[in-house]
């Protein structure tokens, strides 16, 4: 009986279907995910530190935009890591993080239209959205199944 169960535990770790290898697989590559998004705020954060010279010859008007926008990028970097976290410790992924993320793109998208040419249309799409998304993660809170967040 002993031996059978020895037997079955080696096949399984060759099988695909194996849940320790499966689990194993996607901790690996979320966490080369995770690296290269610590990566790429390193280079966000460089740029920024790079791009504030700038700001003295030109002036505050023309690289503003710029520096907003990398700031946001690097927030909604943020929030993709803290998305990647939930699912290694979870195992799922909570909707209100993936709001949230959306959220900070598209708040830093209606940012950038204060520095272009605009109608109100996009304007109003752009609220109407982030509006939509706000009330999606109220709801997604208020009815979550887990009641801690």
């Amino acid at each position: 009986m002993m031996i059978n169960q020895s037997i079955a535990k080696e096949k399984s770790v060759f099988l695909l279907t194996d849940s320790d290898w499966h689990t194993r697989t996607i901790q690996f590559i979320v966490g080369i995910l995770m690296l290269a998004l610590y990566v790429w705020i390193g280079a966000g954060v460089l740029n920024l530190l790079f791009n504030l010279p700038e700001i003295l010859k030109n002036g505050w008007a023309q690289i503003a935009e710029h520096i907003i926008v990398d700031i946001v990028l690097i927030l909604a970097i943020l929030e993709l890591i803290r998305i990647l976290q939930s699912y290694l410790s979870v195992g799922r992924v909570k909707v209100t993080f993936i709001l949230d993320v959306a959220l900070v793109v598209l708040i830093g998208e209606l940012i950038g239209l204060w520095y272009k040419e605009y109608t109100f249309v996009e304007v109003g799409l752009h609220i109407a959205v982030i509006t939509v998304l706000i009330l999606l993660r109220i709801v997604s809170i208020r009815f979550s199944p887990n009641v801690i967040d």
